[in-house]
């Protein structure tokens, strides 16, 4: 899997080149599947994260306790 930053580099990129609106339909079908891979990519990245800086939030009494994430 690419790094989150990979990911969404292409994704913005694959974005750009739908707005242009100058690719076939087969073209734009294609990149808008990749797009969709990537931005569940990205998602699940961004999950991933989310859970491990919930689970490092630190007490005041110094005792680690898992909170949500906001």
């Amino acid at each position: 899997m690419a790094s989150f930053e990979e990911s969404l580099t292409k994704l913005e990129e694959i974005v750009a080149k739908l707005e242009r609106g100058d690719l076939s339909l087969e073209d734009s079908v294609k990149l808008f599947e990749e797009g969709t891979r990537l931005s569940a990519d990205c998602r699940k990245q961004l999950e991933e994260a989310e859970g491990k800086v919930e689970m490092l939030v630190k007490q005041r009494d110094g005792a680690m306790r898992r909170e949500p994430f906001s």
